[in-house]
């Protein structure tokens, strides 16, 4: 037998090859895995050391804080309310709970808050509008619409123009809040508001009853009861009859206006035990005249 003849040309030691090429596949995926871990690394680093540095930045720390849209609330009491946030980060601070702080004050009603880079602070204030002075439990009140207290009355408030409320509270607390009779009498007042020389009358609106407010206006000692809607027609029909119903009741203690048709007027007790007197007065004239031969 012949020997078999292999060729010198290391081409055909395809074996030799492959190890190589697994080698270079490896390190191929292996060298990009490990230079991503590198660089998430650093990149973790620096937001860690980066967030430290934003956090002491001294140039980040509030303090100024601008305060709009007041006019009853002095931006000192504001100031003095968000005491505490100055100093604070300007980025990390929680303005929300800055903002929840503020509007627990019964004059706010509610406040928006914008950070202004690179220590400065904007608030807006929206205020409590107050619609009367309620009386309850013998002291008055500032109230806004929903019957909520603001603030004690007093001399500082005199400028303004309000009637009083009665019967908005009638739980134990003197601020209790009475949304049900504060809305009956928001609505009494904003209708008559439409005719201001008729608003300018508005003295004094009772809403004991939720379903009945009582009215009184200046220059008038009748008390007229309304109803709960159709406000304004109903004090323009009185208005309208006051001369008339004078002159068959001189003192009059209170006008029912609900029932549109017809309207029930009652006497004061003093006027009702004079016209009794007349009356009986007139029974004796008319006996003694029958009398007489």
């Amino acid at each position: 037998m012949s020997p078999i003849a292999i060729s010198a040309d290391k081409r055909f030691h395809r074996a030799h090859v492959k190890p190589a090429r697994k080698r270079s596949r490896l390190r191929a995926v292996s060298v990009p895995l490990v230079k991503g871990g590198l660089i998430a690394a650093f990149v973790l680093l620096l937001i860690y050391r980066g967030g430290a540095v934003l956090a002491e930045a001294p140039v980040l720390k509030i303090n100024r804080i601008v305060v709009n849209g007041n006019h009853r609330l002095a931006t000192e009491e504001v100031q003095t309310a968000l005491g505490g946030l100055r100093g604070e980060n300007i980025v990390l601070t929680d303005l929300g709970a800055w903002r929840q702080r503020l509007i627990e004050s019964p004059w706010v009603r509610d406040a928006t808050f914008r950070r202004s880079l690179p220590s400065t602070v904007e608030v807006v204030v929206a205020e409590r509008e107050p619609i009367g002075i309620g009386r309850v439990k013998g002291q008055l009140f500032l109230v806004d619409e929903h019957g909520t207290v603001i603030d004690a009355y007093g001399p500082q408030y005199s400028d303004l123009d309000l009637p009083i409320i009665d019967g908005l509270s009638t739980g134990p607390s003197a601020g209790e809040a009475d949304s049900d009779r504060g809305e009956l009498a928001t609505r009494v007042i904003q209708a008559l508001k439409t005719k201001p020389n008729l608003a300018r009358r508005l003295s004094q609106v009772d809403v004991t009853d939720q379903h009945n407010a009582a009215v009184i206006l200046n220059g008038d000692q009748a008390v007229i009861y309304v109803g709960d809607d159709r406000f304004l027609p109903r004090l323009e029909s009185y208005l309208d009859l006051a001369s008339a119903l004078r002159a068959r009741v001189a003192d009059i203690d209170y006008v029912d206006l609900r029932f549109d048709d017809r309207i029930y007027v009652r006497p004061t007790a003093r006027a009702a035990k004079a016209a009794a007197l007349e009356r009986s007065d007139a029974k004796r004239v008319t006996r003694a005249a029958v009398k007489r031969p």
